[in-house]
């Protein structure tokens, strides 16, 4: 199936912009949405985004044994929050789906019913969280299960920088994710550029040598604005450099410094990506409920869009 999403993730003259984030939790009464979501929406007015990122929140306690620095709450289905924002802003929204606590069975009912009952056509599926856990149905399951399902949606998959920076394997998972169905990829939030670099270089050669068209990557960041979002990030498995903690931490302005780290991070990207023609996007989500980062987000959304569609237009020219 070739959705609206599917056509721009495929132009890969184009850069592609989403905002990523989480249904409310789900002891907020179904009367207080609507006016969650407008509130959301009218923050995010003045900007202009190709969709909307929609994440399946999971318990992932099995994956580290440091306590979460926000308690987990179970949110309300997002299905049901990318079907509002759909229907609120006529643009495509990316649902994702963690698959590992269900039969293959339920998975492909889950499926149905979000295709029939949430008109939910572009998926991300995420597997478990850690080998640890109860996995009652691995990725891998997952992925046969939607390609044999009757209905066709658009596919893609997650990549972890992080996880290549310490197994050296994430190109080969990302063509496997590939051969599985996977038309593009969402990376964790990026605060080691390094990291990301390497995986573009290694997974652009490994297309190069298989002669395959790398699928567009599609980068997140996030402002942090304290310790204790930092400390979240740290939870999260998201790599940020010592340095850079400095960096952050001791400026006047931490959220400031933190978007100045971004923006560095995305040039470096850019110079790596672009010639190997690996196509990108951007992803920009808010990691806490603190107005203060939800601003500053927007902020840092602007600026990364500026920053990389003026290196598309650099490209084009020649």
């Amino acid at each position: 199936m070739t959705t609206e999403l599917a056509r721009k993730l495929n132009d890969q003259e184009r850069g592609v912009y989403f905002i990523g984030t989480t249904p409310p939790k789900l002891s907020t009464a179904e009367d207080q949405l609507e006016a969650i979501a407008d509130k959301l929406l009218a923050r995010l007015d003045d900007i202009d985004v190709d969709g909307w990122i929609v994440y399946d929140i999971q318990d992932e306690s099995s994956r580290i044994d440091k306590p979460r620095p926000f308690p987990y709450m179970e949110t309300h289905d997002p299905r049901a929050w990318s079907q509002r924002l759909a229907r609120k802003t006529g643009q495509p929204v990316i649902t994702y789906k963690s698959v590992s606590s269900r039969s293959a069975d339920e998975f492909s009912a889950w499926l149905e019913e979000a295709w029939s009952s949430y008109n939910v056509r572009d998926l991300v599926l995420v597997g478990a969280p850690s080998s640890d856990g109860n996995i009652v149905l691995p990725l891998a399951t997952a992925y046969e299960t939607i390609n044999t399902h009757p209905r066709k949606f658009h596919l893609g998959g997650v990549t972890i920088a992080e996880r290549h920076a310490n197994k050296g394997d994430e190109h080969l998972r990302l063509q496997q994710k590939t051969a599985s169905g996977c038309e593009f990829f969402v990376s964790q939030a990026v605060y080691n550029p390094q990291a990301t670099v390497d995986l573009i270089s290694q997974y652009a050669r490994s297309c190069k040598a298989a002669g395959q068209k790398p699928k567009r990557i599609v980068l997140t960041f996030t402002p942090c604005g304290s310790a204790k979002t930092l400390e979240f990030m740290d939870w999260l498995g998201i790599s940020v450099p010592v340095a850079t903690q400095h960096r952050i931490l001791d400026a006047e302005n931490p959220l400031a410094e933190s978007i100045k780290v971004c923006r560095a991070a995305l040039e470096q990207i850019i110079e790596t990506a672009l010639p190997l023609d690996v196509p990108l996007g951007l992803n920009i989500e808010s990691l806490t409920n603190r107005k203060e980062e939800i601003d500053a987000s927007i902020q840092l959304y602007k600026l990364l869009k500026a920053t990389l569609e003026l290196k598309l237009a650099e490209k084009s020219l020649g």
